[in-house]
């Protein structure tokens, strides 16, 4: 036996590996898709992250079947906590449900790809540079996206603008319309306290090349997690101006801020 083998028996049981056998994805001869995809990779990642979803974190999550089986989808949320936890355990919640789960493709920041090896292992567990283009074919491939619409004016927040939406982007709009794409959108509750930030020391920032620098403990809090997915929401197409745009990204947005409200109301503690 060899050692990766030895290593996917004590960490891969074998109702996980079926699991993420059934859900389909089109992968080449080599394992791979177009967009670095692997379902090796991916059983681990899942086998790692169960802990964290199920005993760290404490996730609770509500109304994922609302994700539709198949076709294009665009899971819209707040994105919040400094690091990409919520995007991780938004993932988790889909492809671990019992009926019809399906992996989705995150969009990440430019940052991450320039990081060594990170950018190669977040390819091949599902994630995919933010680019209007690698959105646009994987939704025209039927795939699940996770999109923060408030990218790193989110995630970078201070801990005092905590559940404060920030202003959307109105990209992910264009691409539902154009590509009849399910608009899903989820509210999370929890990630804002797991890596509190008071500061953001801009010019270490602009030093090291990143896009915030927090100041913040360094370590991730065991913060109870709550994840509220509403009803798909579609928008038909056509030739609107970007005021009737933007009114179409408020209404994803307004129902993002009651799905958060919901879960702050569900939440007896922080921890």
């Amino acid at each position: 036996m060899s050692l990766l083998s030895f290593v996917k028996s004590l960490l891969i049981s074998s109702e996980l590996d079926e699991q993420i056998n059934r859900i389909r994805k089109p992968i080449g001869t080599l394992g791979y898709d177009p967009w670095g995809y692997n379902n090796e990779a991916v059983k681990f990642g899942f086998s790692l992250v169960k802990p964290i979803y199920e005993k760290y974190f404490r996730t609770e999550a509500h109304g994922v079947d609302h994700i539709p089986a198949e076709g294009p989808v665009l899971i819209i949320g707040n994105h919040s906590g400094q690091l990409p936890i919520d995007g991780i355990l938004v993932g988790y919640a889909l492809a671990s449900r019992k009926k019809t789960p399906r992996i989705p493709r995150a969009m990440i920041e430019r940052f991450f790809p320039t990081v060594p090896w990170l950018g190669n292992l977040l390819n091949e567990v599902g994630a995919v540079l933010g680019d209007p283009v690698n959105c646009a074919r994987m939704l025209a491939n039927n795939e699940a996206i996770i999109v923060f619409p408030e990218g790193v004016r989110g995630s970078g927040k201070l801990y005092r603008d905590r559940y404060k939406l920030q202003r959307f982007g109105s990209g992910f709009m264009h691409l539902a319309m154009k590509y009849n794409a399910a608009v899903v959108p989820v509210g999370v509750v929890g990630c804002e306290e797991t890596i509190p930030a008071i500061a953001n020391i801009k010019p270490l920032a602009k030093t090291l090349g990143v896009p915030y620098a927090p100041l913040a403990l360094p370590i991730v809090l065991p913060a109870k997690v709550h994840l509220n997915f509403g009803p798909p929401m579609y928008f038909e197409g056509g030739d609107l101006s970007d005021a009737e745009i933007d009114k179409r990204v408020e209404k994803v947005k307004t129902q993002i801020n009651r799905l958060i409200e919901k879960g702050l109301t569900e939440r007896k503690r922080l921890f």
